[in-house]
């Protein structure tokens, strides 16, 4: 990973998942802290090497990829940490990830990894959508939910720090059914994403782009067309499709592989995103029949 100079204040560690910095003076911001404390260790490290200093964390949401190294910036630095309202509650109680992954019950064993659960960090403070003006910090922050439930983007000094609201291309292509817990809620917030104004963004996993509102727009188009292919097939069993067969079926047709439980889980909360964003546009009408959960079309 290495530390990438955007603007006189803004930087980003391009990284898997990228980690925001932002100087200002003698106080210097992280935008989200990595999956585990060795990413944390080498961050901490480039920024000691430039001397440039670490006095404040904004989560954007609570994914363990997203927070798993703030503990450990925590308990070596004094820091004044901001998150999302909600989120900080998953934050501060990091087993709500794996819980409710797992529909509720009490997680087993394999799930309490950290690509699912970080370690617990304290919130100083919770932040909603808006302007504010933190410790000599200026920024405005975006409401996006789709992909977590209360995601904040951050834009500062001109530059959009935009967590995990859009991928990049490769990303998109990559994961094939990409995490969301909403499809509505996702493409809204892309569509509010190409109304920012800035002179550029960093995505949670991706490249910095000047002209990232074409790939928002990919981004649109890709969810769209999974949209698409979902109805259709839904539509093509004249007498319903249970949920099971949904998860199987979109799994099967996108070529993902679902070795071990958590990454089906995750795949599983993909693909309902999907159709529940199909179920609030009146496309699909559910029932429970014979103890399954089963899916129509609306013709």
């Amino acid at each position: 990973m290495n530390l990438i100079k955007l603007t006189n204040e803004c930087y980003y560690f391009d990284a898997p998942v990228n980690i925001g910095y932002v100087h200002h003076g003698e106080k210097g911001m992280l935008i989200d802290a990595g999956i585990d404390d060795s990413v944390m260790r080498k961050a901490l490290k480039q920024l000691a090497e430039k001397n440039l200093p670490i006095t404040h964390l904004f989560i954007t949401h609570a994914h363990a990829d997203h927070y798993g190294g703030a503990s450990f910036l925590q308990k070596s630095h004094r820091i004044h940490t901001m998150a999302p309202i909600f989120e900080a509650a998953i934050l501060a109680n990091p087993t709500l990830e794996p819980l409710y992954l797992f529909s509720g019950n009490e997680p087993l064993p394999e799930l309490n990894n950290k690509f699912l659960q970080g370690k617990a960090i304290q919130v100083d403070q919770t932040l909603d959508e808006g302007d504010h003006e933190v410790d000599g910090f200026t920024f405005k922050t975006y409401l996006l939910p789709g992909h977590s439930y209360r995601q904040l983007a951050m834009e500062i000094g001109g530059i959009l720090y935009a967590g995990d609201s859009y991928f990049s291309e490769d990303q998109l292509y990559k994961h094939k059914i990409p995490y969301i817990t909403e499809a509505s809620l996702t493409i809204e917030s892309l569509y509010k994403l190409l109304d920012v104004s800035c002179d550029g963004a960093v995505p949670g996993h991706g490249i910095f782009e000047k002209e990232f509102k074409s790939t928002v727009k990919k981004n649109i188009t890709y969810h769209e067309e999974l949209l698409g292919w979902l109805y259709d097939e839904i539509k093509s069993h004249a007498n319903g499709i249970s949920h099971e067969s949904v998860v199987a079926n979109m799994c099967e047709h996108y070529g993902v592989q679902s070795p071990g439980l958590s990454q089906w889980l995750l795949y599983r909360t993909a693909a309902t995103a999907y159709l529940v964003g199909l179920i609030k546009h009146k496309k699909i009408s559910h029932t429970i029949k014979s103890s399954k959960w089963i899916f129509h079309a609306d013709t």
